[in-house]
């Protein structure tokens, strides 16, 4: 017993020193998304139409440096991530439409970063997003038919999740890649009419996004 308590406290003693250089802070960011779809239509892969969303996208970071070299991260964001479909075919009325699904998520990532912290570097992680605002617009030729909105909508799949890669530029730049691997869909969601009409529609949403201070504030570019 007293071995282990000596070894505890040898290690506790030997910790103090590098957490003692730990760089503690937080950065709040904007992204610009630009969004596609892995789409497989009921066996079929299909492809999906660049969806942009600009607005509103905001994530807050808690970042924690252990070195000039290496760091990790954690925070909360809020986005607007979806896909454009135009091959949808409707169970009810076998007609073939465009869809534009998206939703409003609140997201908590977690990763790392390595390079050079305070010019340019590389960093990864993963995500898991709760969807909490769902919009659906169905389109015949260039006429909006249709448009469905719902509060954790249980036409999709409430939690996702996904992993992140990105390099971050020295200036507040940030190029950010996105895959979920989780589905857009609930494909046993059973409308009022009786139909599943997302059976079938297996779709992965993935992104390239463009971030402006996601691990910088302007405190960095003062001189």
């Amino acid at each position: 017993m007293k071995q282990k308590t000596i070894l505890t406290i040898a290690f506790i003693l030997l910790a103090i020193p590098a957490f003692s250089q730990l760089d503690t802070y937080t950065t709040t960011g904007l992204e610009v998304i630009f969004s596609l779809a892995d789409v497989e239509d009921n066996g079929v892969s299909q492809s999906s139409i660049l969806r942009f969303a600009p607005v509103f996208n905001i994530e807050t970071m808690l970042n924690a440096d252990m070195s000039n070299r290496f760091g990790l991260f954690t925070g909360l964001a809020l986005r607007n991530v979806g896909y454009i479909y135009g091959h949808y075919t409707d169970p009810e009325d076998n007609g073939n439409y465009k869809k534009k699904f998206r939703s409003y998520n609140i997201g908590v990532p977690i990763g790392f970063k390595i390079g050079n912290l305070d010019k340019m570097f590389l960093y990864g992680g993963y995500e898991v997003e709760l969807a909490w605002l769902y919009k659906e617009k169905t389109f015949d030729g260039g006429d909006k038919i249709g448009k469905i909105t719902g509060w954790f909508s249980s036409r999709q799949e409430l939690f996702q999740h996904g992993f992140l890669v990105g390099i971050q530029f020295p200036y507040g730049t940030n190029l950010k890649f996105k895959y979920y691997l989780s589905g857009f869909h609930n494909q046993d969601y059973v409308n009022s009419a009786g139909f599943k009409p997302y059976e079938g529609l297996n779709s992965n949403v993935f992104y390239f996004s463009l971030n402006l201070l996601l691990f910088r504030n302007l405190d960095f570019y003062e001189y």
